[in-house]
C-alpha cells in the first residue's frame, strides 16, 4: 500500500468552514482545550505504583504534562517526531519539497504518523522500563493503554487548538504547565509530603517549597543565607523576564516597494530570534529525553548515560549536558570547579544545538530566503534599485536570514542556559518559552481582534 494512501486516511480534527474564525470562535475553543488539559492533568493513571515521579519533573515541564497523570506522555511524542523528521529533510535523507502545498501536506501527514507511533513507543518504553511501574504485573497492559490514549488526545488536543484556536496546543500547554510551576515556586505550601509546612512556620526550620515563604520564614528566624538564596531566584527569574523581551524586540527591517503604486513604501521586518522559539523547545526536548533515558536504562541496570538521585543527574553524559545553581551554590558555599565546567558544557550543548536546530527549522518550515522571496514578489513588492528578479532578491535575503538564523539560534540557547546556571524559578527554557509564546499569541490575538474591528484590514494582512 502507497504511504500516502495510509497518511490520507489518518484521523483528523477537520478544518472550519470558514476560510477566517472570529476572534470569539478561537477564543473560545482555546479556553475549552485549555480547561481539558488541566482537567486531563488532575486524572491519576489507575493502577500506578508508588514511583519516583519527582525524578522526571524537567521533562515534565518542558514537556507540558504532569508525571503520574493520563497525559504523562505530553508533547514529548510531537516533538520527537518533529526532530527527527526535521533532520531526515534537513539532511537530504528525505527528499521532500516543503515550498508547495503538497509537500507540506506530505511532510504533515509523515509527522502525524511519527507522533502515533512515538505515542505508541514511549508509553512501552516509560511502563516496562520501571519509569512508571504498575501496583502489580496483572495492570502492565491497562497503564500502558492509558499513557496511549491520553497521548492521543494530547495530538487531537493541539490539532483542534492550531485549526480552531490562537496559536498551537503544544505552545499552549508549555505555557499553562510553565505559569503553573512558577506560581508553586513562589507559593507552593503544601509540601512534597502532603503537609501544610504554614503549621511549622514558626519553628526554626520549614519544608516549604515557595520562594516567597521561603524568605519570610528566614527573615523571622534570622536566617539571611536561606532568604538571600530565595531571593536570588526570584531576581534571576525577573532579570531574565526582561531580558528576553527585549531581545524579542530586536529585528532587522527590509525596505519594499510597491511596483504598482509609485511613492509607497513598507519595510519587511525579520526578526532576531528568527526561527523563533522552536530551536530551544528542540534541544530542551532533546536533553529532557536523554535524561529519560538515562534514568530508565538506570533503573534497568544500565547507567550507560548516567547515573541520578532524587532526580538529578550525578555522572555520565546527562550531567555534563544538564545544569546546576552555581548562583545558590557561590551563596551556600559550595562552588566548585566541577559545576564550573558543567555550566561551561551546559552553555555550548545549548548554544550549538539551538544553532544547528534553527537553520534545520527555517530550511524546513516555509522561512528560508527562497520561500520570502516568493512572498515578497506575489504581494506585488520589491526592493528599491534592484530589478525584480526572484534569484536577485534571493541572494540578498540570504545576507540576512542565515546570519539571523545563526545568530538568533545562539543568543537564544545561551539565554536558556545562562537562566539555568542563575537558577530561576523554573528552567531557563521553560522562560524562554512562555515569554516568546505568550509574545506570539498576543501578536496572534490583536491581529485577530484588530480584523474583527476593522474588517477591511483582512486584505492587508492577507
Amino acid at each position: 500500500m502507497d504511504i500516502r494512501n495510509i497518511l490520507n486516511n489518518l484521523p483528523e480534527v477537520r478544518h472550519p468552514v470558514e476560510k477566517k474564525l472570529s476572534f470569539n470562535v478561537k477564543l473560545k475553543w482555546t479556553l475549552i482545550i485549555l480547561l481539558s488539559f488541566f482537567v486531563l492533568a488532575n486524572i491519576p493513571l489507575y493502577g500506578l505504583g508508588p514511583n519516583s515521579l519527582a525524578n522526571f519533573e524537567y521533562l515534565a515541564i518542558i514537556l507540558g504534562t504532569d508525571f503520574g497523570s493520563i497525559i504523562s506522555l505530553g508533547i514529548g511524542p510531537i516533538v520527537m517526531a518533529s526532530i527527527i523528521l526535521q533532520l531526515l529533510v534537513g539532511s537530504g535523507i528525505l527528499k521532500i519539497d516543503t515550498s508547495n502545498p503538497e509537500g507540506r501536506k506530505y511532510f504533515q501527514g509523515l509527522q502525524k504518523l511519527g507522533v502515533i507511533f512515538f505515542i505508541v513507543f514511549e508509553a512501552m518504553i516509560y511502563v516496562l522500563m520501571g519509569g512508571l511501574q504498575p501496583i502489580t504485573p496483572n495492570l502492565t497492559l491497562i497503564l500502558i493503554v492509558q499513557l496511549i490514549l491520553g497521548g492521543l488526545a494530547i495530538m487531537f488536543m493541539d490539532e483542534v487548538v492550531t485549526k480552531w484556536g490562537f496559536g498551537s496546543g503544544t505552545s499552549i500547554f508549555i505555557v499553562a504547565g510553565v505559569a503553573w510551576r512558577m506560581f508553586a515556586q513562589l507559593f507552593q505550601f503544601i509540601t512534597p509530603t502532603g503537609e501544610n509546612c504554614l503549621a511549622n512556620f514558626s519553628e526554626g526550620q520549614t519544608s516549604c517549597v515557595g520562594k516567597v515563604l521561603v524568605i519570610i520564614h528566614s527573615v523571622i528566624n534570622g536566617a539571611p543565607t536561606e532568604a538571600l538564596a530565595a531571593l536570588a531566584a526570584i531576581i534571576a527569574t525577573v532579570i531574565i523576564f526582561l531580558l528576553v523581551v527585549a531581545a524579542q524586540s530586536l529585528k532587522v527591517e527590509i525596505p519594499l516597494t510597491y511596483e504598482r503604486l509609485r511613492g509607497h513604501s513598507m519595510k519587511w521586518p525579520l526578526a532576531f530570534f528568527y526561527a523563533s522559539v522552536m530551536p530551544v523547545i528542540l534541544v530542551a526536548a532533546l536533553l529532557a529525553n536523554l535524561q529519560l533515558f538515562g534514568i530508565l536504562l538506570e533503573n534497568a541496570g544500565n547507567p550507560i548515560l548516567g547515573t541520578f538521585s532524587q532526580g538529578h543527574p550525578t555522572t555520565g553524559l546527562v550531567f555534563w549536558f544538564s545544569s546546576s545553581n552555581l548562583l545558590d551554590s557561590a551563596i551556600k558555599g559550595g562552588l566548585s570547579q566541577r559545576l564550573i565546567w558543567q555550566s561551561i558544557i551546559h552553555t555550548l550543548f545549548f548554544m550549538i544545538f539551538s544553532a544547528i536546530f534553527a537553520i534545520l527549522w527555517v530550511r524546513t518550515s516555509g522561512m528560508d530566503e527562497s520561500s520570502q522571496a516568493k512572498k515578497i514578489l506575489a504581494s506585488g513588492l520589491q526592493i528599491p534599485g534592484f530589478r525584480k528578479d526572484q534569484r536577485v532578491l534571493e541572494s540578498i535575503l540570504k545576507r540576512y536570514i542565515l546570519p539571523l538564523t545563526v545568530m538568533g539560534g545562539l543568543a537564544i540557547g545561551l539565554l536558556s542556559a545562562i537562566a539555568d546556571i542563575l537558577g530561576a524559578l523554573v528552567s531557563g527554557t521553560a522562560i524562554l518559552l512562555a515569554v516568546m509564546i505568550m509574545y506570539q499569541l498576543y501578536q496572534n490575538v490583536a491581529q485577530q481582534h484588530a480584523v474583527d474591528m476593522h474588517p477591511a484590514l483582512k486584505k492587508v494582512i492577507q
